[in-house]
């Protein structure tokens, strides 16, 4: 792309010393001459895969197209399951004659297996490019692009930009590797940690902003989870809603975990998704469940109980914790026993954010100190 040109000699002299240090010279010349053309590329692919869906099984992936000289030919992402993957997307808006000799750059490795549509590293070998640059490796049923488009001839490279990547791919590659759905804990309390008041009346601790935001969390959900108690007590819709109470247009699978019967009137039985039930105490038996079902986030929702049984199982990849500027003391706290005897047990979090929302604080936590546990499956 735009590099000089080193003409090579006859085959056998290829091979010598001083072609080799030629060689080493051309791949040198050549990865200077790329390398800011395929980062900006790199990050426009990644603001290209964000178009895509935020929830499903399917990850959001970006690709661009460069020519010889690292002009963008073309872009795509991908749309969905059953859509034409990026890299195809892209690759149907050029001409043979303009695929031929160019340079993918996706944000992840190409696929190489066949699903609702075939693998990208065979539609990439077809279409005659000449260099693939990736990202983050599928860690996947996807895995091996890499190595097929190498047996074909095509230079690959791995690893562009991939922290920033990783970032934005978190949930699905966290999902995908764990063999369970990434899980976020969300609670809202006052500041002084309390759930509810002595009576059980938790309605409304924090305000409208704050309310609103977990919608929008829900909406970005496959999966709102809560225990019988909640759906018990408070008869929840677990749907995600708009501002006007208006259903949004993508809306969670309600998940309840507990062998308690829930009342014929529950207002999740009119849920636009079937409502899924676990009525034992294995939750990471669960987690591997919805994830063969094809979910890969779940919002956990539900009351002390069933957040404290999550943290206890160290499967919580993210913590969403709400706080109003209020004072309540008494027995009700967010979270109860989640195995912690003394503090050096302690489960450190590691702070990703905090911001204002209305009068309410948002803390957005990770895992510190402690790996999510492997559930299993057949990522």
């Amino acid at each position: 792309m735009g590099s000089p040109q080193v003409a090579r000699p006859a085959t056998a002299l290829w091979h010598s010393p001083g072609a080799r240090l030629a060689r080493e010279y051309e791949d040198r010349m050549t990865t200077a001459a790329t390398s800011s053309a395929v980062t900006a590329a790199m990050r426009h692919a990644l603001s290209l895969a964000a178009r895509g869906p935020v929830a499903g099984v399917n990850p959001q992936v970006g690709c661009v197209i460069l020519d010889a000289e690292g002009r963008m030919l073309a872009e795509g992402w991908h749309r969905g399951a059953g859509t034409a993957h990026a890299e195809v997307d892209a690759l149907s808006k050029l001409t043979s004659e303009q695929v031929r000799g160019a340079t993918a750059v996706v944000t992840l490795e190409p696929c190489n297996h066949t699903g609702l549509t075939g693998p990208c590293s065979q539609a990439l070998i077809e279409a005659g490019v000449a260099r693939v640059f990736f990202a983050v490796t599928d860690p996947g049923p996807g895995a091996g692009g890499a190595a097929r488009l190498r047996a074909a001839g095509i230079k690959v490279t791995g690893g562009v930009l991939a922290d920033e990547v990783e970032q934005s791919m978190d949930v699905w590659l966290t999902a995908t590797r764990l063999g369970r759905p990434f899980v976020t804990v969300k609670w809202a309390s006052s500041l002084d940690g309390r759930a509810a008041a002595a009576d059980s009346t938790s309605k409304w601790i924090t305000g409208t902003a704050a309310r609103q935001h977990v919608h929008e969390q829900r909406a970005a959900a496959d999966a709102i989870v809560v225990g019988t108690g909640t759906v018990i007590a408070d008869n929840p819709e677990l749907t995600a809603r708009g501002d006007a109470g208006e259903l949004l247009p993508h809306q969670p699978i309600p998940v309840v975990f507990g062998g308690s019967p829930l009342p014929a009137d529950a207002k999740v039985h009119a849920h636009p998704h079937a409502l899924i039930q676990f009525t034992d105490r294995d939750i990471e038996a669960a987690l591997r469940s919805l994830f063969a079902q094809g979910i890969r986030r779940v919002f956990v929702e539900g009351g002390p109980t069933l957040a404290s049984a999550f943290i206890a199982a160290g499967v919580v990849d993210e913590y969403l914790v709400y706080l109003a500027p209020a004072l309540i003391g008494g027995p009700r706290t967010a979270i109860g026993d989640i195995g912690v005897g003394t503090i050096a047990d302690a489960r450190r979090l590691e702070i990703r954010d905090v911001r204002r929302l209305g009068e309410d604080l948002l803390v957005v936590a990770r895992p510190g100190f402690s790996t999510p546990a492997y559930v299993g499956g057949d990522a």
